[in-house]
């Protein structure tokens, strides 16, 4: 079990004798790095997003106020046309040249648009439900980030207008209204992008650029334990045994009751022999975690090989109770429904598989599943 993508890190515990950040790093253990890991360029503008902001913002002010202007872009089909893609984490420039991105992509671009403007900007990471993901033998959680707009001391304010704040979110389905935020520093912002590259090149097995990547973060901003797990997975994955038992260790000093980075090292210890220890910590993570992220899923997974599609069905379902925004889920809740010729749960569950999918190419695999299956369907 691993766990990585933009979740910040919790409160130190004052208790603990905890190491210095630099401590933690082995660059000895990898190749030297050969990328640009530079925080600044990040957020930077591109001559062409500044470009964009000359023929398209500051010239279609006429009174309005720029980040009202920047919305407008954002959204308007003859500007921006942004689409939501979570395939890869953009830097600013990355995301106004591709026109899509994930949450994080689309907010740092945002904030790199308003910043020359001259407006405020407030990074802000939302409360809510942990989202699981796998990427092969990968499990991800990931959290969720968004953008406050704020106003420029010039701008004209209307008398009883108190709405100090703009917030834009490009999670599809996101209630701004239901939120609660806590805001979020530049420094760490800038880290969870370098800790999502890490966890983006480590699921597809290049573990030297991940850990340059996840290095980056933890130096970044020690204070996001996410992307010191994830180095310790790095670690793991890279046969560097001794440094990802520390890492994980000192996560669980900094949070002791981080269960990602609680799995983490209980798998390690189990896989070194050291099985006594190793069940402290699966019995502690069960007393967390009684029914862990994607449980109930493989076992509905055991139930199709079985041929057993109402069991499946079942086992789906429950799954999608306790984490319903996750793609896969509706997909394979569609597959058992075939298997019990449930055509109109099965058209239900892949339009919302496709709702949910989170980049393109997943949303035009589900699309053409279900144009392949509308001929059963009648």
């Amino acid at each position: 079990m691993v766990a990585t993508c933009v979740l910040p890190g919790c409160a130190v515990n004052p208790v603990q004798q905890l190491s210095p950040p630099a401590a933690l790093v082995h660059d000895d253990l990898f190749p030297p790095n050969q990328e640009d890991l530079t925080p600044d360029r990040i957020l930077a503008p591109s001559p062409g997003m500044r470009a964009f902001i000359q023929a398209r913002l500051t010239h279609g002010l006429r009174g309005r106020e720029p980040r009202d202007v920047l919305v407008d872009a954002l959204a308007a089909p003859g500007e921006l046309k942004l689409e939501y893609d979570a395939e890869m984490t953009r830097t600013a420039s990355e995301a106004f040249d591709a026109r899509m991105g994930n949450c994080l992509s689309l907010t740092l671009m945002t904030a790199s648009f308003a910043r020359e403007l001259g407006v405020p900007v407030i990074f802000r990471q939302i409360y809510q439900e942990e989202q699981y993901s796998r990427v092969g033998d990968l499990q991800v959680v990931s959290g969720h980030v968004n953008i406050g707009l704020g106003r420029r001391p010039t701008d004209f304010k209307v008398l009883g207008d108190q709405d100090a704040l703009l917030v834009v979110d490009f999670l599809p389905g996101a209630q701004i209204r239901r939120q609660r935020a806590m805001e979020l520093d530049e420094s760490t912002v800038l880290a969870m992008y370098m800790n999502n590259r890490a966890a983006e090149w480590m699921a597809l097995g290049i573990l030297d650029r991940a850990y340059w990547w996840a290095r980056a973060a933890w130096l970044q901003s020690p204070r996001l334990t996410a992307s010191l797990n994830t180095l310790g997975v790095i670690y793991r994955r890279h046969g560097d045994l001794q440094p990802a038992e520390q890492a994980f260790r000192e996560v669980l000093r900094r949070e002791p009751g981080n269960t990602q980075a609680m799995g983490n090292l209980a798998q390690l210890l189990r896989n070194t022999d050291r099985v006594a220890e190793a069940s402290v910590w699966e019995e502690k993570l069960a007393r967390l975690e009684p029914y862990p992220p994607f449980k109930l899923f493989d076992l509905g997974l055991a139930a199709m090989r079985s041929g057993n599609y109402a069991e499946a069905r079942r086992f789906f379902l429950k799954e999608i109770d306790r984490s319903s925004y996750y793609h896969e889920f509706y997909f394979w809740l569609a597959l058992a429904n075939v298997g019990l010729g449930r055509w109109n749960e099965v058209r239900q569950s892949l339009a919302r598989a496709e709702e949910l999918s989170t980049t393109v190419r997943q949303r035009q695999l589900y699309t053409a599943k279900l144009e392949s299956l509308k001929s059963r369907m009648h």
